[in-house]
Protein backbone atom coordinates (compact mmCIF):
# COMPACT_ATOMS: atom_id res chain seq x y z
CA UNK A 1 0.00 0.00 0.00
CA UNK A 2 2.75 2.82 0.92
CA UNK A 3 5.57 0.79 -0.61
CA UNK A 4 8.76 -1.01 0.55
CA UNK A 5 10.49 1.54 2.41
CA UNK A 6 14.80 2.03 1.29
CA UNK A 7 17.13 1.82 4.47
CA UNK A 8 20.14 4.40 4.42
CA UNK A 9 22.22 1.13 3.56
CA UNK A 10 20.11 0.79 0.26
CA UNK A 11 20.55 4.50 -0.65
CA UNK A 12 21.80 4.67 -4.16
CA UNK A 13 24.84 6.80 -5.18
CA UNK A 14 25.01 10.09 -5.42
CA UNK A 15 23.98 10.74 -9.27
CA UNK A 16 23.77 6.97 -10.03
CA UNK A 17 20.58 5.58 -11.86
CA UNK A 18 18.03 3.06 -11.18
CA UNK A 19 20.16 0.41 -12.58
CA UNK A 20 23.02 0.61 -10.61
CA UNK A 21 25.05 3.01 -13.43
CA UNK A 22 26.62 6.19 -12.47
CA UNK A 23 25.62 9.22 -14.01
CA UNK A 24 27.26 10.75 -16.96
CA UNK A 25 28.34 7.70 -18.81
CA UNK A 26 29.98 6.53 -15.74
CA UNK A 27 29.53 3.26 -13.55
CA UNK A 28 29.67 2.02 -10.29
CA UNK A 29 32.02 -0.81 -9.85
CA UNK A 30 33.42 -1.67 -6.07
CA UNK A 31 35.97 -0.19 -4.25
CA UNK A 32 38.57 -2.14 -2.27
CA UNK A 33 39.58 0.48 0.74
CA UNK A 34 35.52 0.63 1.59
CA UNK A 35 33.45 -1.86 2.73
CA UNK A 36 30.25 -0.62 1.51
CA UNK A 37 31.41 2.11 -0.91
CA UNK A 38 31.48 2.14 -4.36
CA UNK A 39 34.25 4.03 -6.58
CA UNK A 40 32.97 5.48 -10.02
CA UNK A 41 35.05 5.11 -13.01
CA UNK A 42 34.59 6.71 -15.89
CA UNK A 43 32.73 4.50 -18.86
CA UNK A 44 35.03 5.91 -21.47
CA UNK A 45 37.84 4.18 -19.47
CA UNK A 46 36.52 0.70 -19.27
CA UNK A 47 35.79 1.12 -22.93
CA UNK A 48 39.06 2.19 -23.64
CA UNK A 49 40.80 -0.61 -21.43
CA UNK A 50 38.54 -2.89 -23.52
CA UNK A 51 39.49 -1.70 -27.00
CA UNK A 52 43.42 -1.75 -26.14
CA UNK A 53 42.78 -5.51 -25.26
CA UNK A 54 40.51 -6.18 -28.15
CA UNK A 55 43.53 -4.34 -30.48
CA UNK A 56 46.13 -6.20 -29.21
CA UNK A 57 44.78 -10.06 -29.83
CA UNK A 58 43.61 -8.36 -33.40
CA UNK A 59 47.14 -7.70 -33.80
CA UNK A 60 48.30 -10.75 -32.69
CA UNK A 61 46.49 -13.14 -35.34
CA UNK A 62 47.39 -10.35 -37.73
CA UNK A 63 50.89 -11.35 -37.15
CA UNK A 64 50.14 -15.15 -36.72
CA UNK A 65 48.56 -15.07 -40.16
CA UNK A 66 51.31 -13.21 -41.90
CA UNK A 67 53.73 -15.22 -40.78
CA UNK A 68 51.92 -18.65 -41.40
CA UNK A 69 51.27 -17.27 -44.94
CA UNK A 70 55.53 -16.92 -45.45
CA UNK A 71 55.80 -20.15 -43.75
CA UNK A 72 53.56 -22.15 -46.44
CA UNK A 73 55.27 -20.09 -48.90
CA UNK A 74 58.52 -21.54 -48.11
CA UNK A 75 57.46 -24.58 -47.27
CA UNK A 76 55.74 -27.47 -49.20
CA UNK A 77 53.85 -28.81 -46.42
CA UNK A 78 52.38 -31.56 -48.37
CA UNK A 79 55.91 -33.34 -48.56
CA UNK A 80 56.37 -32.98 -44.57
CA UNK A 81 56.12 -35.79 -43.12
CA UNK A 82 54.13 -35.47 -39.67
CA UNK A 83 55.31 -38.75 -38.27
CA UNK A 84 59.32 -37.35 -37.85
CA UNK A 85 59.50 -36.81 -34.44
CA UNK A 86 61.74 -33.78 -35.06
CA UNK A 87 60.21 -31.97 -37.77
CA UNK A 88 58.11 -29.55 -35.30
CA UNK A 89 61.22 -28.18 -33.38
CA UNK A 90 62.97 -27.35 -37.41
CA UNK A 91 59.50 -25.64 -38.25
CA UNK A 92 59.40 -23.90 -34.86
CA UNK A 93 62.89 -22.52 -35.16
CA UNK A 94 62.05 -21.49 -38.56
CA UNK A 95 58.65 -19.42 -37.33
CA UNK A 96 61.05 -17.96 -34.90
CA UNK A 97 63.53 -16.57 -37.59
CA UNK A 98 60.23 -15.07 -39.45
CA UNK A 99 59.34 -13.69 -36.13
CA UNK A 100 62.24 -12.11 -35.74
CA UNK A 101 61.79 -10.24 -39.27
CA UNK A 102 59.03 -8.69 -38.06
CA UNK A 103 58.76 -5.30 -37.21
CA UNK A 104 57.19 -5.91 -33.96
CA UNK A 105 58.19 -6.36 -30.02
CA UNK A 106 57.09 -9.47 -28.13
CA UNK A 107 58.58 -10.95 -24.65
CA UNK A 108 59.18 -14.57 -24.27
CA UNK A 109 55.62 -15.77 -23.50
CA UNK A 110 53.94 -14.25 -26.41
CA UNK A 111 57.09 -15.86 -28.65
CA UNK A 112 56.26 -19.03 -27.63
CA UNK A 113 52.18 -18.73 -27.84
CA UNK A 114 52.94 -17.51 -31.69
CA UNK A 115 55.04 -20.52 -32.59
CA UNK A 116 52.40 -23.26 -30.33
CA UNK A 117 49.89 -21.59 -32.40
CA UNK A 118 51.10 -21.48 -35.57
CA UNK A 119 52.60 -25.29 -35.32
CA UNK A 120 49.01 -26.23 -34.49
CA UNK A 121 47.57 -24.71 -37.36
CA UNK A 122 50.44 -26.31 -39.41
CA UNK A 123 50.09 -29.68 -38.46
CA UNK A 124 47.36 -30.14 -36.46
CA UNK A 125 43.86 -28.76 -36.36
CA UNK A 126 44.33 -24.92 -34.78
CA UNK A 127 42.73 -23.93 -31.76
CA UNK A 128 41.37 -27.70 -30.96
CA UNK A 129 44.95 -29.03 -30.79
CA UNK A 130 44.51 -27.75 -27.11
CA UNK A 131 41.65 -29.86 -25.99
CA UNK A 132 42.86 -32.65 -28.71
CA UNK A 133 45.59 -33.21 -25.89
CA UNK A 134 43.41 -33.83 -22.69
CA UNK A 135 42.35 -37.17 -22.13
CA UNK A 136 39.51 -36.14 -19.97
CA UNK A 137 37.48 -34.78 -22.85
CA UNK A 138 35.48 -37.16 -24.46
CA UNK A 139 33.34 -35.04 -27.04
CA UNK A 140 33.89 -31.33 -29.01
CA UNK A 141 31.07 -29.58 -29.11
CA UNK A 142 31.54 -26.93 -32.03
CA UNK A 143 28.61 -24.41 -32.01
CA UNK A 144 30.13 -21.85 -34.52
CA UNK A 145 33.96 -19.76 -34.28
CA UNK A 146 33.05 -18.42 -30.81
CA UNK A 147 31.49 -21.18 -28.83
CA UNK A 148 33.28 -24.52 -27.97
CA UNK A 149 31.99 -26.62 -25.68
CA UNK A 150 33.73 -30.05 -24.28
CA UNK A 151 32.25 -33.58 -22.13
CA UNK A 152 34.73 -34.36 -19.25
CA UNK A 153 33.12 -36.97 -16.99
CA UNK A 154 29.71 -37.18 -18.19
CA UNK A 155 28.99 -33.50 -18.01
CA UNK A 156 28.97 -30.77 -20.50
CA UNK A 157 31.28 -27.49 -19.78
CA UNK A 158 32.11 -24.24 -21.77
CA UNK A 159 35.87 -23.63 -23.17
CA UNK A 160 37.85 -20.19 -23.31
CA UNK A 161 38.91 -21.95 -27.13
CA UNK A 162 37.87 -20.03 -30.14
CA UNK A 163 38.43 -19.79 -33.93
CA UNK A 164 39.45 -16.27 -35.66
CA UNK A 165 36.43 -16.51 -37.84
CA UNK A 166 34.05 -18.47 -39.68
CA UNK A 167 36.13 -18.98 -42.72
CA UNK A 168 39.17 -20.12 -39.88
CA UNK A 169 36.72 -23.27 -38.80
CA UNK A 170 36.02 -23.74 -42.11
CA UNK A 171 38.77 -24.58 -43.18
CA UNK A 172 39.93 -26.57 -40.29
CA UNK A 173 36.81 -28.48 -41.37
CA UNK A 174 38.11 -29.08 -45.00
CA UNK A 175 41.34 -30.68 -42.98
CA UNK A 176 39.85 -33.19 -41.40
CA UNK A 177 37.52 -34.15 -44.18
CA UNK A 178 39.51 -33.88 -47.06
CA UNK A 179 42.10 -36.40 -45.47
CA UNK A 180 39.60 -38.98 -45.17
CA UNK A 181 38.52 -37.85 -49.00
CA UNK A 182 35.43 -36.04 -48.14
CA UNK A 183 34.35 -32.65 -48.51
CA UNK A 184 32.13 -29.99 -46.97
CA UNK A 185 30.27 -27.09 -49.39
CA UNK A 186 27.61 -25.68 -50.41
CA UNK A 187 26.33 -28.64 -52.30
CA UNK A 188 27.75 -30.96 -49.45
CA UNK A 189 26.93 -28.92 -46.24
CA UNK A 190 26.85 -32.03 -44.20
CA UNK A 191 29.64 -35.13 -43.46
CA UNK A 192 30.90 -37.64 -41.46
CA UNK A 193 34.54 -38.11 -41.14
CA UNK A 194 37.04 -39.44 -38.42
CA UNK A 195 40.56 -38.09 -37.16
CA UNK A 196 43.69 -40.04 -37.44
CA UNK A 197 43.08 -42.07 -33.96
CA UNK A 198 39.72 -43.01 -35.04
CA UNK A 199 37.48 -40.34 -33.70
CA UNK A 200 34.31 -39.10 -34.99
CA UNK A 201 33.13 -36.00 -36.86
CA UNK A 202 30.14 -34.58 -38.29
CA UNK A 203 30.47 -31.41 -39.65
CA UNK A 204 27.62 -28.93 -40.71
CA UNK A 205 27.97 -25.69 -42.40
CA UNK A 206 25.75 -22.91 -44.09
CA UNK A 207 23.18 -22.91 -45.41
CA UNK A 208 22.11 -25.59 -43.16
CA UNK A 209 23.82 -23.97 -40.19
CA UNK A 210 22.04 -20.72 -39.62
CA UNK A 211 24.50 -18.99 -36.92
CA UNK A 212 27.80 -20.48 -39.03
CA UNK A 213 30.11 -23.85 -38.94
CA UNK A 214 29.03 -26.83 -36.36
CA UNK A 215 31.29 -29.46 -36.23
CA UNK A 216 31.00 -32.80 -33.16
CA UNK A 217 33.91 -34.53 -32.58
CA UNK A 218 33.27 -37.84 -30.39
CA UNK A 219 36.83 -38.78 -29.35
CA UNK A 220 38.11 -42.28 -29.49
CA UNK A 221 41.58 -41.73 -26.74
CA UNK A 222 44.62 -43.70 -27.08
CA UNK A 223 44.11 -45.62 -24.40
CA UNK A 224 40.50 -47.28 -25.16
CA UNK A 225 38.34 -48.86 -22.28
CA UNK A 226 38.46 -52.57 -21.73
CA UNK A 227 35.98 -54.62 -20.17
CA UNK A 228 38.27 -54.52 -16.90
CA UNK A 229 37.46 -50.41 -16.90
CA UNK A 230 34.11 -51.70 -17.81
CA UNK A 231 33.83 -53.78 -14.23
CA UNK A 232 35.92 -51.00 -12.58
CA UNK A 233 33.47 -48.35 -13.35
CA UNK A 234 30.47 -50.59 -12.33
CA UNK A 235 29.19 -50.47 -15.44
CA UNK A 236 28.87 -54.29 -15.89
CA UNK A 237 29.60 -56.90 -13.42
CA UNK A 238 32.65 -59.62 -14.08
CA UNK A 239 30.19 -62.51 -14.49
CA UNK A 240 28.43 -60.66 -17.25
CA UNK A 241 31.80 -60.31 -19.37
CA UNK A 242 32.28 -63.90 -19.11
CA UNK A 243 28.52 -64.53 -20.29
CA UNK A 244 29.40 -62.22 -23.20
CA UNK A 245 32.70 -64.18 -23.68
CA UNK A 246 30.77 -67.06 -24.12
CA UNK A 247 27.92 -65.54 -26.08
CA UNK A 248 30.63 -63.96 -29.08
CA UNK A 249 32.18 -67.65 -29.12
CA UNK A 250 29.22 -69.37 -29.32
CA UNK A 251 28.44 -67.46 -32.71
CA UNK A 252 25.43 -65.76 -31.22
CA UNK A 253 24.39 -63.11 -33.33
CA UNK A 254 24.12 -59.80 -30.65
CA UNK A 255 22.29 -56.54 -31.42
CA UNK A 256 23.26 -53.78 -29.32
CA UNK A 257 21.19 -50.59 -28.51
CA UNK A 258 21.25 -47.42 -26.78
CA UNK A 259 20.98 -44.07 -27.39
CA UNK A 260 23.17 -41.06 -28.77
CA UNK A 261 26.45 -41.31 -26.63
CA UNK A 262 25.42 -44.39 -24.54
CA UNK A 263 28.79 -46.29 -25.27
CA UNK A 264 27.34 -48.20 -28.32
CA UNK A 265 30.24 -48.60 -30.51
CA UNK A 266 32.81 -48.39 -27.46
CA UNK A 267 30.69 -51.74 -26.21
CA UNK A 268 30.78 -53.05 -30.07
CA UNK A 269 34.64 -52.73 -30.16
CA UNK A 270 34.84 -55.01 -26.63
CA UNK A 271 32.30 -57.67 -28.10
CA UNK A 272 34.31 -57.80 -30.70
CA UNK A 273 37.89 -58.21 -28.85
CA UNK A 274 36.14 -62.27 -28.25
CA UNK A 275 36.15 -63.04 -31.88
CA UNK A 276 38.48 -65.82 -32.54
CA UNK A 277 41.59 -64.58 -33.98
CA UNK A 278 41.57 -67.63 -36.26
CA UNK A 279 38.25 -66.19 -37.98
CA UNK A 280 37.99 -63.56 -41.06
CA UNK A 281 36.13 -60.23 -40.22
CA UNK A 282 34.77 -57.77 -42.63
CA UNK A 283 33.58 -54.59 -40.65
CA UNK A 284 31.12 -52.16 -42.59
CA UNK A 285 30.57 -48.51 -41.21
CA UNK A 286 30.03 -44.87 -42.42
CA UNK A 287 33.07 -43.37 -41.06
CA UNK A 288 35.53 -46.25 -39.87
CA UNK A 289 36.14 -46.22 -35.80
CA UNK A 290 36.27 -49.85 -34.89
CA UNK A 291 39.34 -51.24 -33.57
CA UNK A 292 39.43 -54.59 -33.47
CA UNK A 293 42.53 -56.25 -32.73
CA UNK A 294 42.11 -59.85 -34.94
CA UNK A 295 44.72 -59.91 -37.23
CA UNK A 296 42.05 -61.22 -40.18
CA UNK A 297 40.24 -57.83 -40.71
CA UNK A 298 38.80 -56.25 -44.11
CA UNK A 299 37.38 -52.79 -43.30
CA UNK A 300 35.13 -51.21 -45.36
CA UNK A 301 34.06 -47.59 -45.54
CA UNK A 302 31.33 -45.96 -47.45
CA UNK A 303 31.52 -43.34 -49.83
CA UNK A 304 29.41 -40.33 -50.36
CA UNK A 305 28.09 -39.21 -53.60
CA UNK A 306 30.31 -36.62 -55.97
CA UNK A 307 29.88 -32.93 -56.94
CA UNK A 308 27.76 -34.46 -59.57
CA UNK A 309 25.65 -36.38 -57.18
CA UNK A 310 26.89 -39.81 -58.67
CA UNK A 311 29.19 -42.73 -57.64
CA UNK A 312 27.48 -43.24 -54.03
CA UNK A 313 28.55 -46.86 -52.50
CA UNK A 314 26.14 -46.64 -48.90
CA UNK A 315 26.39 -49.27 -45.89
CA UNK A 316 23.83 -51.23 -48.08
CA UNK A 317 25.84 -51.64 -50.60
CA UNK A 318 29.12 -52.88 -48.95
CA UNK A 319 26.72 -55.48 -46.75
CA UNK A 320 25.87 -57.03 -50.12
CA UNK A 321 29.18 -57.10 -51.57
CA UNK A 322 30.72 -58.54 -47.90
CA UNK A 323 28.87 -61.55 -48.04
CA UNK A 324 30.76 -62.60 -51.66
CA UNK A 325 33.77 -62.14 -49.01
CA UNK A 326 33.71 -65.34 -47.03
CA UNK A 327 33.38 -63.75 -44.23
CA UNK A 328 33.26 -65.40 -40.77
CA UNK A 329 32.02 -63.02 -39.06
CA UNK A 330 30.02 -59.71 -40.26
CA UNK A 331 30.88 -56.08 -38.22
CA UNK A 332 27.85 -53.36 -39.08
CA UNK A 333 28.88 -50.09 -37.08
CA UNK A 334 25.01 -49.29 -36.91
CA UNK A 335 22.15 -49.83 -38.96
CA UNK A 336 19.92 -47.36 -39.60
CA UNK A 337 18.36 -48.22 -42.78
CA UNK A 338 17.51 -50.23 -45.62
CA UNK A 339 20.30 -52.51 -44.85
CA UNK A 340 18.69 -53.35 -41.90
CA UNK A 341 16.97 -56.04 -43.99
CA UNK A 342 20.41 -57.36 -45.49
CA UNK A 343 22.12 -57.57 -42.26
CA UNK A 344 19.10 -59.79 -40.81
CA UNK A 345 19.13 -61.93 -44.10
CA UNK A 346 22.78 -62.12 -43.24
CA UNK A 347 22.04 -63.69 -40.02
CA UNK A 348 19.47 -66.11 -41.22
CA UNK A 349 21.93 -67.55 -44.11
CA UNK A 350 24.90 -68.70 -42.33
CA UNK A 351 26.48 -65.89 -40.87
CA UNK A 352 26.25 -66.41 -37.43
CA UNK A 353 28.56 -64.13 -35.12
CA UNK A 354 27.44 -61.12 -36.24
CA UNK A 355 27.33 -57.97 -34.55
CA UNK A 356 25.92 -54.71 -35.28
CA UNK A 357 24.57 -51.99 -33.58
CA UNK A 358 21.23 -49.71 -33.77
CA UNK A 359 19.57 -46.74 -32.17
CA UNK A 360 16.59 -47.51 -29.76
CA UNK A 361 15.89 -46.80 -25.94
CA UNK A 362 14.40 -50.17 -25.13
CA UNK A 363 14.59 -53.67 -26.64
CA UNK A 364 10.75 -52.51 -27.77
CA UNK A 365 11.79 -50.06 -29.11
CA UNK A 366 14.61 -51.57 -31.36
CA UNK A 367 12.10 -54.34 -32.55
CA UNK A 368 9.51 -51.39 -33.66
CA UNK A 369 13.03 -49.60 -35.66
CA UNK A 370 14.23 -52.49 -37.42
CA UNK A 371 10.55 -53.31 -38.59
CA UNK A 372 10.63 -49.36 -39.51
CA UNK A 373 13.90 -50.25 -41.36
CA UNK A 374 13.28 -53.21 -43.34
CA UNK A 375 10.18 -50.84 -44.91
CA UNK A 376 12.89 -48.68 -45.95
CA UNK A 377 14.22 -51.27 -48.38
CA UNK A 378 11.45 -51.03 -50.70
CA UNK A 379 9.63 -54.67 -50.22
CA UNK A 380 6.35 -54.83 -49.19
CA UNK A 381 6.96 -57.22 -46.43
CA UNK A 382 4.01 -57.67 -43.71
CA UNK A 383 5.04 -56.97 -40.40
CA UNK A 384 4.50 -60.54 -39.13
CA UNK A 385 7.12 -61.72 -41.46
CA UNK A 386 9.68 -58.77 -40.63
CA UNK A 387 9.18 -60.18 -37.09
CA UNK A 388 10.06 -63.93 -37.77
CA UNK A 389 13.02 -62.38 -39.67
CA UNK A 390 14.14 -60.58 -36.76
CA UNK A 391 13.36 -63.55 -33.82
CA UNK A 392 15.10 -66.23 -36.29
CA UNK A 393 18.39 -63.72 -36.58
CA UNK A 394 18.64 -62.51 -33.30
CA UNK A 395 19.49 -63.95 -30.09
CA UNK A 396 20.84 -61.54 -27.95
CA UNK A 397 19.97 -57.61 -27.39
CA UNK A 398 22.45 -55.73 -24.79
CA UNK A 399 21.48 -52.10 -24.01
CA UNK A 400 23.53 -49.53 -23.59
CA UNK A 401 22.34 -45.76 -21.22
CA UNK A 402 23.92 -43.28 -20.22
CA UNK A 403 21.83 -42.18 -17.00
CA UNK A 404 21.22 -38.95 -15.17
CA UNK A 405 24.40 -37.25 -14.83
CA UNK A 406 26.87 -38.74 -16.96
CA UNK A 407 27.86 -42.49 -15.68
CA UNK A 408 27.11 -44.99 -18.85
CA UNK A 409 26.42 -48.50 -17.55
CA UNK A 410 24.77 -51.86 -19.25
CA UNK A 411 21.34 -51.61 -18.24
CA UNK A 412 19.87 -54.33 -20.06
CA UNK A 413 20.82 -58.10 -21.47
CA UNK A 414 17.70 -59.93 -23.43
CA UNK A 415 17.34 -62.96 -24.65
CA UNK A 416 15.02 -63.34 -27.92
CA UNK A 417 13.36 -66.40 -27.80
CA UNK A 418 10.68 -66.26 -30.78
CA UNK A 419 7.44 -65.74 -31.57
CA UNK A 420 4.27 -65.71 -30.17
CA UNK A 421 0.93 -65.19 -32.64
CA UNK A 422 2.35 -61.90 -33.74
CA UNK A 423 4.69 -60.62 -30.94
CA UNK A 424 8.67 -61.32 -30.80
CA UNK A 425 8.87 -62.68 -27.43
CA UNK A 426 12.06 -62.03 -25.22
CA UNK A 427 13.19 -62.37 -21.73
CA UNK A 428 15.71 -60.87 -19.77
CA UNK A 429 18.59 -62.30 -18.27
CA UNK A 430 20.35 -58.96 -16.46
CA UNK A 431 19.25 -55.33 -15.56
CA UNK A 432 20.23 -52.62 -14.31
CA UNK A 433 17.88 -51.25 -11.33
CA UNK A 434 17.85 -47.49 -10.84
CA UNK A 435 17.79 -46.54 -7.12
CA UNK A 436 18.79 -42.64 -7.34
CA UNK A 437 20.28 -39.23 -7.44
CA UNK A 438 23.66 -39.06 -5.46
CA UNK A 439 24.50 -35.12 -4.01
CA UNK A 440 26.65 -35.31 -7.31
CA UNK A 441 23.61 -35.00 -9.42
CA UNK A 442 24.69 -38.58 -10.84
CA UNK A 443 22.28 -41.40 -11.00
CA UNK A 444 22.89 -44.94 -9.16
CA UNK A 445 21.86 -48.58 -8.68
CA UNK A 446 22.73 -51.72 -8.83
CA UNK A 447 22.75 -54.67 -11.88
CA UNK A 448 20.84 -57.67 -11.14
CA UNK A 449 20.44 -61.39 -12.47
CA UNK A 450 16.41 -62.00 -12.76
CA UNK A 451 16.30 -64.96 -12.32
CA UNK A 452 15.97 -66.46 -15.76
CA UNK A 453 18.03 -68.98 -17.93
CA UNK A 454 18.40 -67.86 -21.54
CA UNK A 455 17.29 -71.14 -23.47
CA UNK A 456 20.28 -70.90 -25.58
CA UNK A 457 22.47 -72.31 -22.63
CA UNK A 458 23.14 -75.93 -24.53
CA UNK A 459 24.37 -74.27 -27.46
CA UNK A 460 27.10 -72.00 -25.67
CA UNK A 461 27.62 -75.75 -23.51
CA UNK A 462 28.32 -77.45 -27.17
CA UNK A 463 30.65 -75.19 -28.16
CA UNK A 464 32.77 -75.35 -25.38
CA UNK A 465 31.78 -72.42 -23.21
CA UNK A 466 29.80 -73.84 -20.38
CA UNK A 467 28.60 -71.27 -18.15
CA UNK A 468 27.59 -72.15 -14.28
CA UNK A 469 23.77 -72.06 -14.00
CA UNK A 470 24.07 -70.71 -10.51
CA UNK A 471 25.21 -66.79 -12.58
CA UNK A 472 21.92 -66.71 -13.64
CA UNK A 473 19.28 -67.02 -9.64
CA UNK A 474 18.34 -64.04 -8.74
CA UNK A 475 20.70 -62.03 -7.03
CA UNK A 476 22.79 -58.53 -6.66
CA UNK A 477 25.51 -58.97 -8.94
CA UNK A 478 27.19 -55.52 -8.52
CA UNK A 479 26.07 -52.24 -6.82
CA UNK A 480 27.43 -48.95 -7.08
CA UNK A 481 27.77 -48.46 -3.29
CA UNK A 482 29.90 -52.17 -3.24
CA UNK A 483 33.17 -51.32 -1.96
Amino acid sequence: MFGKLRSPMQAKPAGAGSDGKAGNGSVAVEDPGAKNAKAVVPRSGLDKAVKVVDDKVEKFNALKMRIHRKLVDQLDLTAINNEDAGIRDKVGELILNLCEKEDVLLNHNERQKLVSEILDETFGLGPLEVILKDPTVSDILVNGPKQIFVERRGRLEPTEVQFRDNSHLLHVIDKIVSAVGRRCDEVCPMVDARLKDGSRVNAVIPPLAIDGPSMSIRRFGNDPITWEDYVNFKSCAPHMVDFFQACVESRLNILIIGGTGSGKTTLLNNMSSFIPSTERIVTIEDAAELRLRQPHIVRLETRPANIEGKGRIAIRDLLINSLRMRPDRIVVGECRGAETLDMLQAMNTGHDGSLTTLHANSTRDAVQRVETMVMMAGFDLPVKAIRQQFSSAVHLIVQAQRLTGGPRKITGVTEVTGMEGDVVTMQDIFSFEQQGIDNNGKAYGRIVATGIRPTFLDRLKASGCEINPALFERQVLISDYDT
